[in-house]
């Protein structure tokens, strides 16, 4: 969450990969080939668009490293092949992930969602983040978190939080503190507008610089967002049509260049004055 237009950027990160010691013994030297002809340098695709089984690291050329996979990559014996169609990105040093614009969110760790309640147990809420399956909120995951101040959310309440756990066969964990154990700007948010997006336009919104539309907004309209990497974006502001003027902005940007973007909320603000 962040205050006009000065976002965080935030990152799909799973656990650390190392480097396989699998030996492909009996390979036959027709297919060694074609793998060792699509083996790119290190970094070679980056910022640019891969599709499914496109080999984009190998692991042969980066000894005594450590990297970090998210969205949409997979190891396949000494490369990296992409699972998913996008852009591949890095996050300095040694985090990769395929980037894509999609309906449909799967659950990563570190990823920051807006989840909405749907049902209390005496020891999780149960969150919607749009995922696969509902999301499991414990009541303890909180800062400061004792059984004695639990908060005490209602049915339907907007909760900003980040995934801790996350794996196909389980339920995905959140928690409303940071890595070192601070609220930060996680917990419930109040009042606003909640909107559902595509992921590809909400990891935009996080994206750093700041997106040409959030800078444009950012000049002339005091207002406060949060986007969720689930393809869900928050809006406050101190008037009505502020909110629905951010909104509005914010969803027909997504198809817009940078030049497309400034022209489109100079346009709104014109009808707004």
């Amino acid at each position: 969450m962040f205050q006009g237009p000065g976002p965080s950027p935030q990152l799909v990160l799973a656990a650390p990969l190392f480097r396989s010691s699998r030996l492909r013994i009996g390979t036959p030297d027709r297919r060694r080939r074609a793998m060792e002809s699509r083996k790119p340098p290190s970094s070679a695709l980056v910022d640019n668009h891969v599709v499914p089984g496109d080999a984009v690291l190998d692991l042969t050329e980066m000894t005594n490293q450590t990297i970090k996979l998210g969205a949409g990559l997979r190891q396949d014996c000494d490369t990296i092949q992409a699972t998913g169609a996008g852009r591949l990105r890095l996050s300095k040093p040694n985090k990769y992930w395929v980037e894509s614009s999609q309906k449909r969110y799967v659950p990563s760790v570190e990823d920051t969602v807006l989840g909405v309640v749907v049902d209390t147990k005496p020891d999780n809420f149960l969150v919607d983040i749009k995922g696969p399956n509902l999301a499991f909120l414990p009541v303890l995951a909180f800062e400061g978190g004792t059984r004695r101040n639990i908060p005490k959310f209602e049915i339907g309440t907007l909760i900003y939080a980040r995934v801790v756990k996350a794996n196909s066969i389980m339920n995905p964990e959140l928690s409303c503190v940071d890595a070192t154990g601070k609220a930060a700007e996680f917990g419930q948010l109040k009042d606003g507008y909640m909107f559902d997006t595509s992921t590809g336009l909400s990891r935009m919104l996080l994206s750093s610089p700041t997106c040409p539309v959030l800078e444009a907004l950012g000049k002339k309209l005091s207002f406060e967002i949060a986007a969720g990497l689930n393809g869900r974006v928050w809006v406050n502001a101190p008037s009505p049509s502020n909110v629905i003027v951010v909104s509005n902005a914010i969803i027909k940007s997504e198809s817009l260049s940078g030049i497309g973007q400034r022209s489109m909320v100079e346009s709104l603000l014109e009808r707004l004055s």
